[in-house]
């Protein structure tokens, strides 16, 4: 592991992954270490530009728009914010890569290998060095998107779609010794204990 890797949150919405990489921004603030935070979409000026027309309500934009606008993005953090930190800084990500896969492949059916194509385009050899995978059950999933006030468009999709992400990102992290998995049913506190303490060993 480098001594300033890429950790990225992955999970489907209402599990929690935003939670936990603000509570590890405040973990290395504490024990100064240099990090810094993006999300995707959204990141550089203009991925959160593109962040804005992706998720809004009123867009009725197709699959595949949806995934060029979501590379375009990445295009830009690559160029703005990775390629100028990496190795410098711990990287945080609240979505990467694999999220790209999981919805737009596994959700909607676009051709993975197209979309590594391209991703492997942008960002060339770079790679998360430690993704935690945030699983949640259906009810705490319909709990949660239920008390959002603001709800964009990736928030109202059905249960068997997110189903289908999620298994998606299983499938990612099978046998891959670079996840660690996180119960989002469990407590928040817990949660938090396990990121911070995974963290502790790594650097």
């Amino acid at each position: 592991m480098p001594n300033n890797p890429i950790i990225v949150f992955e999970g489907i919405e209402g599990s929690g992954k935003t939670t936990l990489i603000n509570h590890l921004s405040k973990y290395l603030k504490k024990v100064n270490k240099k990090f810094i935070k993006f999300r995707e979409p959204g990141g550089s000026k203009n991925s959160e530009k593109i962040r804005k027309f992706i998720l809004n309500n009123k867009s009725n934009l197709n699959n595949k728009t949806d995934l060029l606008l979501y590379l375009a993005a990445r295009s830009e953090n690559y160029e703005k914010i990775i390629i100028k930190n990496y190795k410098k800084k711990i990287i945080l990500i609240d979505r990467f890569v694999d999220s790209t896969i999981a919805y737009q492949h596994y959700g909607m059916g676009i051709n993975k290998y197209l979309i590594l194509k391209i991703n492997n385009f942008i960002l060339g050899n770079i790679k998360p060095d430690l993704t935690f995978l945030n699983l949640v059950n259906k009810n705490n999933l319909k709990l949660r998107l239920k008390k959002r006030v603001n709800k964009n468009k990736y928030d109202k999709f059905t249960y068997s779609f997110y189903n289908k992400v999620q298994n998606g990102f299983k499938k990612l992290s099978k046998n891959d010794k670079k996840y660690v998995i996180v119960n989002s049913n469990n407590s928040i506190k817990e949660n938090k204990e396990l990121v911070v303490n995974t963290i502790k060993k790594i650097l």
